[in-house]
């Protein structure tokens, strides 16, 4: 794919999201430079959060589909990474705060929240602003989205109790969110992360050059692809799971539903959903760095593998202690390697999916609820007028 030429990814429809998919790396550079370019802004922001009331704040990351599974793949790293004394990290999609605030917030919890969205108009995440500031008593809003002009960003503008940190270069065109999710989760680890500038900086500019080195080895994963497969599921550990989600949603959206797809953790996959799992699976496991954790996703290969009843088992891992023997894509440093082969093995995935392409046809991105292919009505018809604690 990266190969083609612009007239030929234009006539199979993967113009958009071949670049998109390709251009990561120089993103993830762009986004560092976001952060340090409004770091004051952030750090005097959540200053004024923490004086909201005393112990932990609440930092709920929300957003919908693509935007919801940024906040499952910071939380748990963050909860060891970021400073726990201070924050109690929640991943909480848009869907749940709009349906059951009282489900899922605390009225009387000091709460930012954080919301992640590509274009900032979806209706979800427009109403769960709006929830949120109802229901729950102390509460400021933290917006990582990628369109300046989208409602979310225009919205906020002026608001003393919300900060929108934008990243357009990221506004991907194409159905599928690929740089994205990829930015935002870049940008909300390097907001919490409680390691030093310098070693953030040196952390992405390792990430970028490894992102390059994917993209050239695209024969390499390709050759995971061949033979005759129609499933594919995903597995990970720990903020891997929702990475693991994020990615088979890739394939599922690019290939229309003909490639059918699972994710789930590493350990809780043998629970049940393993029985997805047939002979023309292909199953990718990322592999988590933490050698103890990384313990139990070895197990899941060896198992599956072991067993027999996938096409392939395949491990996508750096170099350490522990590694699978079996079918592998190796590198040495993540997030970047992992998140940029999971773009990178979904479009000749979904490209051999029965002849489907990036380019089918979806009326609108963001669907109204209960009424696919419509757009969205007034919100007016989401968020309730009045919600009692």
């Amino acid at each position: 794919m990266f190969e083609m030429t612009t007239d030929q990814l234009n006539e199979i429809g993967g113009f958009n999201t071949t670049t998109e998919i390709k251009q990561q790396p120089e993103l993830w550079l762009d986004t560092l430079n976001i952060y340090k370019e409004n770091l004051e802004a952030i750090e005097s922001f959540l200053a004024e959060a923490r004086a909201m009331g005393e112990g932990r704040l609440s930092v709920v990351f929300t957003g919908a589909g693509t935007s919801d599974y940024v906040g499952d793949t910071c939380a748990p790293y963050l909860r060891h990474a970021g400073d726990t004394k201070l924050y109690d990290f929640k991943p909480i999609a848009t869907t749940d705060i709009v349906s059951a605030p009282r489900d899922f917030l605390n009225p009387d919890e000091p709460t930012v929240v954080v919301s992640f969205a590509r274009s900032g108009n979806s209706p979800e995440s427009l109403a769960a602003v709006q929830v949120a500031k109802t229901f729950v008593k102390n509460v400021k809003f933290l917006n990582i989205t990628c369109a300046p002009e989208g409602k979310l960003a225009v919205e906020s503008e002026g608001d003393a109790d919300q900060l929108t940190l934008l990243i357009p270069r990221a506004n991907d065109k194409g159905f599928a969110m690929t740089g994205s999710y990829s930015c935002m989760t870049l940008l909300a680890t390097l907001i919490f992360d409680t390691a030093s500038l310098e070693q953030k900086t040196a952390w992405v500019e390792a990430a970028a050059k490894l992102g390059e080195d994917v993209v050239a080895r695209e024969s390499e994963i390709a050759e995971f692809l061949s033979g005759d497969f129609n499933r594919v599921t995903y597995l990970g550990s720990g903020s891997f799971v929702g990475l693991a989600q994020e990615a088979q949603l890739k394939i599922l959206e690019l290939a229309h539903g003909l490639v059918a797809t699972s994710w789930d953790s590493c350990m809780g996959y043998r629970h049940g959903p393993k029985s997805f799992v047939d002979d023309k699976t292909i199953v990718f496991v990322y592999m988590n760095n933490d050698e103890y954790t990384r313990q139990y996703d070895l197990d899941i290969l060896n198992e599956i593998n072991g067993d027999q009843i996938a096409a392939k088992t395949i491990a996508i891992q750096q170099d350490g202690a522990i590694k699978f023997d079996g079918t592998s894509f190796s590198a040495r440093g993540l997030p970047g390697p992992a998140v940029r082969h999971g773009r990178s093995g979904h479009l000749p995935a979904q490209l051999r999916a029965r002849g489907q392409h990036p380019g089918h046809p979806v009326p609108v991105r963001h669907r109204e609820p209960r009424r696919q292919g419509r757009d969205h009505p007034p919100l007016q018809g989401l968020i309730p007028l009045e919600i009692s604690n």
